[in-house]
Order: structure tokens, then sequence, then C-alpha cells
């Protein structure tokens, strides 16, 4: 039965909330428990022996106004009025102290009846009849006291003395008896608030009790819940930590019906397809470069077969007189030189983000640019790769003894590299069967013709003016000539590549300059200023090609001057 994650979480709030209710009631119910017996307490127990110590100060009032009045009435002299007055307070003591012994009963008998008690209805119902005998006895005190105080008017001292004497022992038997209904009334009092005190301590330990039982419950079970969520999606982030360490056959069980089953199952199908896209990157990848193979898996708008014009810059690289290394080498031989030479040549290209476009025979077609690189970038990235090509001859040579088999008259390998940057179109260009990613256009064949104007000028790398200005602050450079290369109409400066920028030796950057100069005498016809300039520069560098191909020109403008609107241009006659 699937049972939805916000269903599960829903109901651990509900439980724990039914819970927390169930302990919140209990507690009220007992508290207002406790609420009421100290309202008892307070309205009954209290105001009872409250009311006993008044009867009994009310009562030792009366007696001391009876001796007052008896006083009073033996003095000599005119004195009615102060005589009134004590009688009036004798009566009104002795009628207040009767209201206040009422008035404990009252409230003894409001606790008796009252449903909620302390246990102890039958030691007030005791008490209440002791109070009873002292209102009796009260009205005994008040007969007594009637006989008094005529008897004390009319002058019959020997029955007023006998009367006083009685009086006096009803008074102390009264007073002794109430004492010890007060006395009882403050203990029974005393425990009640002992008892209250007993309950009140015993609902916060019921409350404790009752609050760490359902805490209990509660964790026991969000932690099953929990736990039932969490070793799930604990799998599915191990699983996706395998799967990004390389792991595509990680397969994360489903032990689950809820949507944390349904994500295990779509990660599960995900890490299928990402298993089958990493077979067709690994199978196509070895003839078509890998982030082409991803594009048309991941990202097809960047390979679309309407194509765009984008800059761009293209990369050619071939061996140097590659005919006549293969002559006297076997197919197998030839193969596995020509495995191993691209495999060097072709590292830094992608070390550098370039796209392999072909191999056509010893021939290798690169471009850099969008979306693969950046828009600034790609120029000073190719530079960078041819670089790192030529850094890599010297351990490619040192493997030839092996790869041809020969121990001596091993040829001696070098390349050619011609890079242009510029506008060319960008696409999926081909047939509806097969289809090729590359890029066309004139930059394409300027780079092209590069490549064989190396020979012209005795260089190993040749880069386009565009090239040039953009990756000047990676690489160095030295301008050689303007070309009209083969089937075009405009005009190209060509660069020599030199070396890393900050890494190229003082003699070479004199020689760039020197090299300048006299570039500068032969544009302006100054044969003899030219000569010299080159001859100068072979002097630094006796193997620079460009001058020796320089003075080479010279001598045959100076056999045969140039038409007299010659412009510096040179026109290349090999492809």
């Amino acid at each position: 039965m699937r049972f939805p994650i916000g269903l599960k979480i829903f109901s651990i709030a509900v439980g724990l909330l039914v819970l927390m209710a169930a302990v919140a009631l209990l507690s009220m119910r007992m508290t207002r428990t406790v609420d009421g017996q100290l309202a008892i307490i307070d309205q009954n127990y209290f105001p009872a022996y409250v009311a006993l110590a008044q009867a009994n100060i009310r009562s030792i009032e009366e007696s001391a106004y009876v001796r007052r009045l008896m006083l009073a009435i033996g003095e000599q002299g005119d004195n009615t009025t102060k005589i009134d007055d004590l009688r009036e307070r004798v009566a009104s003591t002795g009628k207040q102290s009767d209201e206040e012994i009422a008035n404990a009963r009252e409230h003894i008998n409001r606790q008796i009846a009252d449903p909620l008690d302390f246990d102890d209805n039958i030691a007030l119902a005791r008490l209440d009849d002791k109070i009873e005998v002292l209102q009796e006895e009260r009205q005994r005190y008040e007969a007594v006291l009637a006989k008094l105080i005529p008897a004390a008017e009319a002058g019959n001292k020997p029955q007023a003395s006998e009367l006083l004497a009685e009086l006096d022992g009803w008074r102390d038997d009264f007073d002794r008896k109430i004492e010890n209904a007060r006395s009882e009334m403050r203990r029974l009092a005393g425990a009640a608030i002992v008892g209250t005190r007993a309950y009140q301590q015993r609902v916060v330990a019921i409350g404790i009790a009752l609050l760490a039982i359902a805490a209990a419950l509660g964790i026991t079970v969000a932690a099953a819940v929990t736990l039932g969520l969490v070793r799930p999606v604990r799998r599915l982030l191990l699983g996706t930590a395998a799967v990004e360490g390389g792991a595509l056959d990680t397969v994360v069980p489903i032990t689950s019906h809820d949507e944390i089953g349904q994500l295990t199952r779509s990660f599960n199908s995900m890490v299928g397809e990402l298993r089958v896209k990493a077979q067709i990157r690994e199978m196509f990848g070895k003839y078509v470069d890998p982030r082409i193979v991803a594009g048309l898996l991941d990202r097809p708008e960047l390979t679309d077969t309407k194509g765009s014009r984008r800059e761009m810059t293209v990369f050619f690289c071939d061996m140097k007189d590659f005919t006549a290394f293969s002559e006297g080498m076997t197919p197998a031989a030839l193969v596995n030189v020509l495995n191993r030479y691209m495999t060097v040549m072709s590292e830094p290209v992608r070390h550098h983000n370039g796209i392999i476009d072909k191999y056509i025979g010893d021939e290798i077609m690169a471009f850099w640019g969008p979306p693969f690189t950046g828009g600034e970038e790609h120029a000073g990235l190719a530079c960078l790769a041819a670089l790192d090509q030529l850094a890599g001859l010297a351990a490619f040579r040192a493997e030839l003894p092996e790869l041809t088999g020969l121990r001596r008259g091993v040829p001696e390998i070098d390349i050619r590299i011609g890079i242009a940057t510029g506008d060319a179109v960008v696409g999926s260009i081909g047939s509806e069967q097969t289809r090729n990613y590359t890029v066309i256009g004139d930059t394409v064949n300027l780079a092209s013709r590069l490549v064989g104007a190396n020979k012209t000028y005795g260089t190993r790398v040749l880069v386009s003016e565009a090239t040039s200005r953009l990756a000047a602050d990676l690489v160095e450079t030295r301008e050689i000539d303007s070309v009209l290369v083969v089937g075009k109409t405009e005009p190209h400066r060509i660069f020599e590549l030199l070396g890393r920028k900050g890494e190229i030796a003082g003699d070479r950057l004199a020689l760039r300059d020197a090299f300048a100069e006299a570039l500068g005498a032969y544009r302006r016809k100054a044969w003899e200023e030219a000569r010299a300039g080159f001859e100068a520069c072979l002097a630094t560098e006796p193997a620079d090609g460009p001058s020796k191909a320089f003075l080479t020109r010279i001598d045959q403008f100076r056999a045969a001057a140039p038409n007299p609107d010659w412009d510096g241009v040179w026109c290349l006659a090999e492809k």
C-alpha cells in the first residue's frame, strides 16, 4: 500500500499532537483538582478556624466587660451611663461570640457536604459535635449571667459572689473547650494543606511521567518513520556519489512505494541512460571529438544542421616530408607510427580545449571557438597547442626506433603548422545519412595555405594577422610577409609563432626587431638596405629561413624589378 511522504510526516505530527493533548488534558484535570482543594481550604477550613478564634476572643472580651460591669455597679454615685454602656458591651460581645461559633459550624458543615474532601469528614463531624456542645454551654453561661447582673444591682452581694464564681467556672471551661476546638480545626486545616501539596507533587510527577512516555512514544515512532525515509535517501546519495565517481553500473534498490521509491526508480532509469550515453561516447569518441558527441547526445542545439557563422580559429598540422618517410616502411609499421604520431600531436589540441575535426593522412585539422571555448581565448589556445606540439616532437622522435624497428637511418620527423582566425560557418555538414560537424570558409582555406607557406619561408608555425593580434597576451610573433594565397584576391599579413610570452631569449627578440626593419626596407624597394638587414639577421641566426627566402627574392627583384605599382605582397604559388 502506497503512503506518500507528506502523509507519513503529517501522521507523525498528528500523533505527537494527540499524545501531547492527552497529557495536557490529564494535567489540566489534575490541576483543577488542586485548585479546588486550595479553594475549599480558603473558603471552609480557614474561615472555620478564624471564626473559632474570634469566638474565643469575644468570649474573653465578654468576661472582661462583666468584671468591669460588676465593679461599676458596686461604685458609689451616679454612673448609670457607664453601667448601661458596659451592659450593652456584654450583650454585644456575647452575641458576637455566639455568631462566630455558628459561623464556624456553618463552614464545617459546608465542607462535610462538599464532594471534594481530604478524607477528614468524620473528624469534622466530631468537631462539629464538640462545637454544638459549646453552643449549649454558651446558653448556660448566658443564663447564669442573666441572674448575676440583677443580683448585683439589687445589692445582694452573697448571691452575686456565688453567681460570679459559677460564671467564672463556666467561662474557664468554655475557653478550654473552644481552644481545643480551635486547635483541632487548625490541625485539620494544616493536614488539608499538606494533602494538597502532596497531591500537587503527585500531579507534577504524573505529568512528567506522562510527558516522558509521550515523548518516548513520539520519538520511537518518529525515529522509525524517519529511518524509513532516511535510509533510501542515504542509499540514493551513495548511489549519486558512485555515479559521480564514474560507477555507471550502480543500481539502488527500491524499498518503498512512496515518492522516494519513485525517485529511486527514476534515478536507476537515469543511470541506465547515462550508461548507454557513456557507451556511445566511448565508442564514437574514438572517431569524433567527445565534446561533439556530448553535444549530439545532451545539447543537440550545438550541432544544429542549420549551421551558424562565428569567429573561429582553424588549425592545420602535417608531417614534413611524409611521403618520403612512408616509402621505406611496411604498412603495419607505418600505421603504428601514424597512430602514435596522431596521439602525441592530438593531445596538446585537446589539452587546450581544441576540437579535432578530422585526420587527413598525416594532417590534423582542428578548430577553436564558441560554444566550446570563449570568444576571446580561442586564438591563444590554438597557439599554445602548436607550441606544445613542437615541444613534444623530441619525445616522439625518441620513440621512432622502437616504433619503426629501425636502429639506423631513422628519418628526422618535423611538422608544419598553419593557424588562422576569422569568420567561418560552423555546423553539421554532409548527407542525410552521414554528417560531420565541421567548419568551412575562407578562414579554413587560409589556415591550410599557411601550412604550405612554411615551405616557402623555412618556418614551422605561421599564423594569420588576426590570430597574432588576439593571442598577443600569450605568445610572441614576428611578421613574416604579406601574401596572396591561391584562389584569393585579398592579401594577408602572416606571422611566425616564436614562443610563449616572457620565455623568448633576448637574441630572438633582437632578431625579430632587425627582421622587421629589413622587411620595411624591402617593402620600400630599398633592396640594398633590405639585403643588409636580412644578412644581419642571418649573422644572428644562420638558419633563419625567412631571411634566406627574402635574400633570394631580393636577388630576383634586382635582376627583374617588380612592377611600379608593386605593394610588397607576395603571391604564393603552392596550396
